[in-house]
């Protein structure tokens, strides 16, 4: 009997033992989900970004408001992040004033409500999928953990009826239990990684919004 090949980790996970066998297939799809989940926060973020690099340099090249509200809602799609968020806050001034009879502070205060509501959609929008992440970098360590202490149980209690326990025996009960707890990490870790890099990134771009959302309504208050 070839010992190298009844320890391969083929071998190992097919012949676990049920309950090990469900926490590695637990853990390997929330492997997948999450390299999946990143992947799409990768080009979500990378998108927010550009497009918001780009809405700016649109914004503070001093050209007319109402043509950047034109070519904001004229586009072949809707309008995201920084851009929402200023067509939000312009139509909803634009309104109030073609109203009159209004003062100007009640003007700005409904264009700043206008504002912060497409603000927090975006924010919506960009924490999407980052709880999942938490999620797995925080519980597969455990789950894991659950499977090596299961399968280091079964491989004890085989051993009961043994007279005389060799490593042979425990050896591959073992390192079934241990494939878990690799399996929990490697699900862990990369989510744990992409879940603090995504949050810094999501973090920069409220802070960028947010000081849109000052500076915009300044203007709108000057304007006004």
């Amino acid at each position: 009997m070839n010992v190298a090949q009844d320890i391969s980790v083929f071998s190992l996970v097919s012949g676990a033992t049920l309950p090990v066998q469900a926490v590695m297939l637990l853990l390997l799809v929330a492997s997948l989900v999450s390299w999946w989940y990143i992947f799409i926060k990768v080009a979500v973020l990378n998108r927010a970004v550009d497009e918001a690099a780009a809405f700016e340099n649109a914004f503070w090249n001093g050209g007319d408001l109402n043509k950047l509200y034109e070519s904001v809602t004229t586009g072949r799609r809707s309008a995201q992040g920084m851009a929402a968020i200023f067509e939000a806050g312009f139509k909803e001034y634009a309104k109030l004033k073609r109203q009159g009879g209004m003062e100007v502070s009640d003007v700005m205060e409904g264009a700043r409500r206008a504002m912060r509501a497409a603000y927090n959609r975006e924010m919506d929008d960009l924490d999407s999928h980052l709880p999942f992440l938490a999620s797995v970098g925080s519980v597969s360590p455990y789950i894991g953990l659950f499977g090596t202490v299961w399968g280091i149980m079964n491989s004890f209690r085989g051993l009961a009826n043994v007279a005389q326990a060799t490593l042979a025996q425990v050896a591959p009960g073992i390192s079934e239990a241990l494939i878990a707890t690799a399996m929990g990490l490697f699900a862990a870790i990369p989510a744990v990684i992409a879940y603090n890099r995504f949050t810094a990134n999501v973090d920069r771009l409220a802070v960028r919004y947010e000081s849109f959302i000052e500076e915009f309504s300044n203007i709108l208050q000057r304007k006004g």
